[in-house]
């Protein structure tokens, strides 16, 4: 097992990376984090629950109390909140409670969510089952809900007590998901680090076969690499803006497609693909090193077709939260392990890049 801390100003927690983690999860998190509460809430999926369940369960004096999401974004909603928050407080939660969150990227931000407005805060502890939960959404304590208007519009910074992410349960990940949370993986290493860039460039059939060594790697190395950025930058005041690259172009697809067609691994994918084409144009990058990056985001593919416009992506990219003022923030490449944040990007380039990707997105592997 690997232990990444990460130390910001509003709280200081530790992320756990190894395998069989669930089996022992009970006196893990006493250790962590202290006495378990006469109340603990489980918020998950029941496709997990049914899963892993069992398994979750076994270490605990007293079964926590059992909420269900149901996996897919589209559920990520205000009423979904407003329904889980009326089952704790039917079920006894006080302020002395603990929420764990089980499961992939929707529970993990509704679970910090709900943690973060019951009784105005109470703890909770993420346990992510997917590989992009591990790696990004369940470290850093952005926790959120959509709205028809956009992705992630409501929501808080609320840092979890601890996070527990078992290498075990991504053997029963769907390969398309495994290879979607590794496109945040590939991102990591774009921004801040040439050497995972370099390992994930050498050992892509190990990697995509769940190789336990090759995965905890690639899973540690991505926590530390975005513990660091949190630490220096909790609010995204500044650097943890890097953190988004391939972000802006990707959430305005899963808007474009309703949250239906791709992954949001997927959706970063071509969103790098995108970002990358403009840092090609302003020579941020040489055409070999955004050749080199594109051949790696594909080997990790493949990324799904897409048919769209430019001016649907571009319209929901309008309503993008890292926008500041009216002004497009974006994230761009600076070499290989390097990135930065450009208020200048016009209109005219994010369609010509939108153009070249939507291009390629239409050709692509079903």
């Amino acid at each position: 097992m690997q232990t990444i801390r990460v130390d910001t100003p509003s709280a200081r927690y530790s992320v756990f990376a190894g395998s069989g983690l669930i089996r022992s999860l009970a006196p893990r998190i006493e250790r962590a984090v202290g006495p378990l509460p006469r109340r603990v809430f489980v918020l998950t999926s029941p496709e997990i629950w049914a899963l892993w369940g069992e398994k979750f369960l076994a270490s605990f004096a007293e079964p926590p109390i059992a909420l269900f999401l149901p996996a897919g974004e589209r559920y990520k909603t205000l009423s979904n909140l407003e329904r889980l928050c009326r089952e704790m407080a039917r079920a006894g939660a006080d302020r002395g409670s603990l929420v764990i969150a089980f499961g992939g990227g929707v529970v993990g931000d509704v679970g910090g969510f709900l943690a973060s407005v019951y009784m105005r805060g109470i703890p909770y502890v993420q346990v992510p089952t997917t590989l992009l939960a591990q790696v990004d959404s369940s470290v850093g304590g952005k926790t959120a809900v959509d709205l028809p208007e956009g992705k992630n519009l409501v929501g808080a910074f609320y840092q979890p007590r601890a996070v527990f992410a078992d290498i075990e349960v991504l053997a029963t990940l769907p390969g398309r998901e495994l290879r979607a949370g590794l496109m945040e993986s590939v991102k990591s290493g774009i921004i801040r680090d040439r050497a995972l860039v370099r390992y994930m460039e050498e050992h892509v059939a190990e990697v995509l076969a769940g190789d336990p060594k090759a995965l905890e790697h690639v899973i540690a190395s991505t926590i530390r690499i975005k513990a660091g950025v949190v630490s220096r930058d909790e609010r995204e005041a500044g650097e943890r803006m890097i953190l988004n690259l391939g972000h802006t172009v990707g959430h305005a697809l899963e808007q474009a497609t309703g949250y239906r067609l791709l992954l949001h691994g997927e959706a970063v994918g071509w969103g790098m693909i995108a970002a990358l084409r403009v840092a090609q144009q302003r020579r941020t990058v040489t055409t070999a090193q955004a050749e080199r990056l594109e051949r790696l985001i594909q080997a990790y593919g493949p990324l799904p077709r897409l048919k769209l416009s430019p001016a649907k992506v571009l319209a929901a990219a309008a309503g993008d939260k890292k926008n500041l003022s009216g002004i497009r923030r974006f994230v761009l490449p600076v070499g290989i392990g390097d990135a930065g944040v450009v208020e200048d990007v016009s209109q005219q380039e994010l369609e010509a890049a939108l153009r070249f990707t939507l291009a390629r997105a239409a050709l692509a592997e079903q």
